[in-house]
């Protein structure tokens, strides 16, 4: 008898997803075989399992959603039906697997198809181990939930830096024209302070040699010739 596991494989909806790896975390860690069966990228798989899960089991819509478990042509139940045969250790009933050696079934084992055949009821310590199992993948779920809370936290503050980082460097892109426009200014200050020193170097030696010419003494040349020109003067 062999275990088959409809599923999709590239299903969008995390709830879908947490739910196959429920499933089949578990068949592996009970080594149950089983046959992982893709209905996202076979139509042919896809077709079957709707046609052969029954009516009521079916949602308002007519299309079951996977996980879906089968044991050959039998159908055995999706997800919620497995959920509580789990939660009351009665995996191999659900599945229609006869009990490993070790293992104690209060309850008769029932086939995928509901008819149930009478076994002998043996007490031993299989169905502690059972539990044992179920806790563990219990847990392990719990921890990778926990591992992908972290890694969401460990997203969003990266995230956060990046657009602490893109916002600095705006604001230092904004600052670095300002800067350039500053420099400029006071080059062109620097510049008009050069020419007018150099203008005012120029003027002064101009404003020296006019002075010098206007506090120039008189000769006694030039005052002899003022002179003869004020007696001819008075001569005519």
């Amino acid at each position: 008898m062999v275990i088959k596991v409809f599923l999709a494989s590239s299903s969008g909806s995390t709830a879908i997803k947490k739910k196959q790896q429920d499933v089949v975390g578990f068949l592996e860690a009970l080594k149950i075989e089983y046959t992982q069966l893709d209905i996202a990228s076979n139509e042919e798989n896809r077709m079957w399992m709707r046609e052969n899960v029954p009516g009521e089991k079916k949602p308002t819509n007519g299309i079951p959603l996977p996980p879906q478990i089968f044991n050959e042509e039998s159908y055995c139940g999706d997800y919620e039906t497995f959920f509580d045969a789990k939660e009351d250790n009665q995996v191999y009933a659900f599945l229609g697997l006869p009990p490993p050696p070790g293992s104690k079934q209060e309850n008769p084992v029932e086939e995928c198809n509901g008819h149930a055949e009478p076994e002998e009821v043996v007490e031993l310590e299989g169905e502690e181990a059972g539990e044992e199992v179920a806790k563990e993948v219990e847990e392990e779920g719990q921890e990778e939930a926990g591992e992908e809370e972290q890694e969401e936290v460990g997203e969003e503050e990266q995230e956060e830096e990046l657009v602490d980082d893109a916002e600095e460097a705006e604001e230092e892109t904004k600052r670095v024209p300002i800067v350039e426009e500053d420099k400029e200014e006071d080059e062109e200050e620097d510049e008009e302070a050069k020419e007018e020193e150099e203008l005012r170097q120029l003027e002064e030696p101009e404003e020296q040699q006019s002075e010098e010419e206007e506090e120039a003494p008189v000769t006694e040349e030039e005052e002899e010739e003022g002179a003869e020109a004020e007696d001819e003067e008075d001569d005519e």
